[in-house]
């Protein structure tokens, strides 16, 4: 970075909600200056010495975007790249000292949101984040409500989930009952619990949750127990 970085500004209160810029840089003045940068603009920075020590941080549902340095220690920026591939919410922007024709083509090809080299203009790397979170937000807006979707699921019980599972592959209530060896009120009884906790005003609206659930979340046993 050059010295248009270096600002001397209050860190602003941050929130949940509060996008998250990550940056990866084996240069320890790099990384300070663009904390502040980052703080300027109204972001939360959380800074990593390596592509390690990055992997170490939880997970966050803020929108957010990785800067990461080409040249890191250890760990190498693409097969960084390689290991977030599967999070479409945090878009990837990378930065070298040296124009790397082979290795920008690499990583856009994998996916990189942004390549800039260095000294990078504040107004464009700024604006190069601003972007990359917009995509965030974005992508992120689906998967909250898959998230949302998810922990009603998880609100229901065994009896409740089975229930589910059988109204919406199409079993009226007796029938339903009569798999599940209870009687037809008991199911009644449990298809309206089921519904009220699935935030669900009708059985179309629940079929849509269903298959949104199947859709987004196929590998994840543990949250659909029980869907067929």
């Amino acid at each position: 970075m050059n010295n248009t970085c270096r600002l001397s500004v209050a860190t602003p209160s941050e929130s949940a909600d509060t996008p998250i810029v990550y940056v990866v840089d084996g240069d320890p003045s790099v990384r300070a200056d663009l904390e502040l940068l980052i703080r300027a603009a109204g972001w939360q920075p959380r800074t990593a010495e390596s592509a390690e020590t990055f992997l170490a941080y939880p997970q966050a549902w803020s929108p957010s975007c990785l800067l990461s340095d080409l040249h890191l220690p250890g760990l190498t920026a693409l097969e960084l790249q390689k290991l977030v591939a599967d999070r479409s919410e945090m878009p990837v922007i990378f930065v070298s000292r040296h124009a790397d024709i082979q290795a920008t083509v690499q990583a856009m090809k994998a996916g990189a949101f942004e390549f800039l080299t260095k000294p990078v203009d504040r107004d464009v790397l700024v604006h190069a984040i601003e972007r990359a979170i917009a995509r965030s937000q974005s992508a992120l807006q689906p998967l909250a409500e898959i998230r949302l979707l998810s922990q009603r699921y998880e609100s229901l019980s065994r009896r409740e989930r089975e229930v589910m599972n059988l109204v919406v592959s199409g079993r009226l209530n007796k029938q339903v009952g009569g798999e599940l060896g209870i009687s037809e009120i008991t199911v009644k009884a449990h298809r309206g619990k089921m519904m009220r906790k699935m935030h669900a005003d009708s059985f179309a609206q629940l079929i849509k949750m269903f298959i949104s659930l199947r859709g987004a979340l196929p590998a994840s046993g543990a949250i659909l127990e029980g869907l067929a």
